[in-house]
């Protein structure tokens, strides 16, 4: 498993602190940036994160902003990504049981790190329960290629 992450500036602190949590479990990943609390734009950020996780099956991707509304809405724009805003650990172990999620939208001025590594920790650690959420899944796909 690799993990693909990145922010914006409002979401450098906690992005910094999930990295510190990958490197504890040795989670192999890819830190996007930003490295400052320089302003940045997210959509740029969302994209890479989005492109890289599309390109290398099996990779996650983490989305870091100050809500994580806006990292979700457009990592949800590239075709293949299903990216889901989690503020609990349930949601985050439904999102990859159900949904087959493959990338975590974070905000960092909604979770605070303790949940925030939970949340992460339930993510990377739930499988795709495929059966029955297989079907669903696959309509997902059938809508995007209705769109493109």
């Amino acid at each position: 498993m690799k993990v693909i992450l990145a922010s914006d500036h409002a979401g450098l602190e906690l992005r910094q602190e999930l990295v510190a949590l990958l490197k504890e479990r040795g989670v192999a990943f890819d830190d996007l940036g930003p490295h400052s609390r320089e302003s940045v734009d997210y959509p740029d950020f969302a994209s890479q994160v989005a492109r890289a996780v599309v390109a290398e099956a099996g990779t996650l991707g983490v989305l870091v902003c100050g809500t994580g509304i806006g990292m979700s809405i457009v990592a949800n724009k590239h075709r293949g990504v299903r990216a889901a805003l989690c503020t609990t650990e349930f949601e985050a172990r439904m999102t990859r049981a159900h949904n087959d999620a493959n990338v975590l939208c974070l905000g960092q001025r909604v979770v605070g790190v303790g949940v925030a590594r939970g949340i992460l920790e339930a993510f990377l650690d739930t499988a795709f329960a495929g059966g029955r959420h297989e079907q669903r899944v696959q309509k997902i796909r059938d809508v995007e290629a209705q769109q493109r």
